[in-house]
């Protein structure tokens, strides 16, 4: 490793400006990595970087098409057993080979519920993984699993003798992959720096060397684009995008993603335990301003916590209609009349509609009081008790897997790390969903599943999320719905 960090140091000393290159890349984002390790976080900044450091199993195309990656082909023995026939020519930084060792290490480590994996629930419908042959691996699900393969998506192949030898915690801090970057170095809240994997088994990068950069500030971040410090950006508000159609050099990039924007409330913890309160903030936060008058037209209206990319997403299911009137008869009933409500944020998350909802809110007898803190505290909290998750916090969902059972599932089951939300019910109706292949009773289950949301209010979906970037005008590089961030995928144009 320290070869590598000087290695990217020389480069550095010989180059006035990183972005000044044909074969350096520089990327800032609106947050640091919140971990390394592609088993623990999948937040965007954290995937947006070690995504390029790891080969997954299988992964998605540019038109969204399950490919192979790590996996040659696969074959389906049964409804709850899949083949894996394996590449044999993967090596890992570290000179290694990639074997299917590694592929069962990678699956038993996340899928092991004292390993405590946020994207446990993701995984969790498989039992067991076996190596099957000499470029084989075999998994077993508990049931018939139609997310399988969408899921696996996510699932980055680790070495399983390194992570043995140094342990979690140093394989967190100096990750090995077999992807198309290697790392250089992490300076935690600052900067991550990578190295081109010239034996790449997919073929030599364009770029040498790649710079991901914390840079909190929307400000900064397109102070930085335009003065040439920087290559890319991305988390522009819709205004930025608006005033830098006509930057010279530059282009705005946007497409709608399957993420969705919702409002997290907590229903396990604080005033909001109380349905009443819950189902009158959901008729406080008018949308249909929120998308006017911040989103610039970069949004589409949801009715639930979904997507319509998604599968399971519907439209017989109505959002709770925009009525203060109604909202602060329910607040007066369930005795909340001036209530604080603690409301927690980050700065990856757009300031503006947080105030509007607090104002939103405030118009109708409670008082939102709103603590920003670092992207990775945010996350900590979130997945930390119901009395550390906070009432309120705005949240931008992406499962990677175009599939409600990636969303709602992790959000909303009862023992979800996510969650802080519990209805039998509920539970009852997206574990159903997951367990059939027929996708017309996954539908119908699903529907029973946001018509309960709908009642019990643990989020409120404000609207279907838009990836903007901005972007050096010759770099040849197009956004797709699942925001994936592949350099490798990325060149200057001839």
């Amino acid at each position: 490793m320290r070869g590598l960090v000087a290695a990217f140091l020389a480069v550095l000393l010989t180059s006035p400006t990183l972005a000044q290159t044909r074969d350096q890349l520089t990327v800032d984002l609106p947050a640091d990595v919140a971990t390394m390790d592609p088993q623990i976080q999948w937040d965007t900044d954290s995937a947006t970087v070690y995504r390029n450091l790891f080969d997954n199993l299988v992964t998605r195309d540019k038109t969204g098409k399950i490919v192979p990656q790590v996996a040659t082909s696969w074959r389906f023995e049964n409804d709850t057993t899949v083949v894996f026939d394996l590449r044999s020519d993967i090596l890992f930084h570290d000179g290694t080979k990639l074997t299917p060792e590694d592929v069962v290490f990678s699956v038993k480590r996340i899928t092991n519920p004292v390993f405590k994996s946020p994207q446990l629930s993701q995984f969790d419908q498989i039992v067991s993984a076996e190596v099957t042959g000499p470029n084989q691996v075999t998994l077993k699900t508990k049931s018939p699993y139609p997310v399988l393969l969408a899921q696996l998506v996510k699932l980055s192949i680790i070495p399983k003798a390194y992570v043995e030898k140094v342990g979690d915690v140093a394989f967190n801090q100096a990750v090995i992959g077999s992807g198309p970057y290697k790392l250089a170095s992490w300076q935690r809240g600052v900067q991550t720096n990578m190295v081109a994997n010239e034996n790449y088994w997919r073929g030599k990068p364009a770029f040498r060397t790649v710079t991901f950069r914390a840079v909190p500030d929307s400000a900064t971040r397109i102070a930085d684009l335009k003065t040439g410090r920087a290559d890319i950006t991305r988390g522009l508000s819709p205004d930025d995008a608006v005033s830098l159609r006509n930057e010279k050099g530059l282009d705005v990039r946007d497409v709608a993603t399957e993420r969705v924007a919702y409002m997290f409330i907590n229903a396990l913890y604080g005033p909001t335990v109380d349905k009443r309160v819950r189902q009158a903030i959901a008729m406080a936060v008018d949308r249909d301003t929120l998308i006017t008058a911040l989103q610039q037209g970069y949004a589409k209206p949801v009715d639930v916590v979904l997507a319509p990319t998604n599968f399971g997403y519907t439209n017989e299911v109505k959002a709770w209609p925009y009525d203060p009137d109604r909202a602060r008869k329910l607040i007066r009933e369930a005795g909340a009349e001036g209530a604080v409500i603690p409301f927690l944020t980050s700065p990856v998350y757009d300031r503006r509609l947080n105030e509007a909802v607090q104002q939103m809110l405030a118009d109708v007898g409670l008082k939102v009081s709103i603590t920003v803190v670092d992207q990775p505290t945010y996350l900590k909290r979130r997945l930390g008790t119901p009395e550390e998750a906070s009432s309120l916090s705005q949240g931008r969902w992406s499962c990677g897997c175009l599939d409600a059972d990636g969303v709602i599932f992790p959000l909303f089951r009862s023992g979800s790390v996510w969650s802080k939300f519990a209805n039998p019910a509920f539970d009852a109706e997206v574990d159903a969903a997951r367990a059939t292949l027929d996708e017309n009773v996954r539908r119908a289950h699903y529907k029973k599943a946001f018509e309960i949301m709908h009642e019990e209010v643990p989020a409120v979906g404000l609207f279907q999320d838009e990836a903007i970037f901005l972007v050096k005008k010759d770099i040849e590089w197009t956004p797709t719905p699942d925001e994936a961030f592949f350099v490798f995928d990325m060149k200057y144009k001839n």
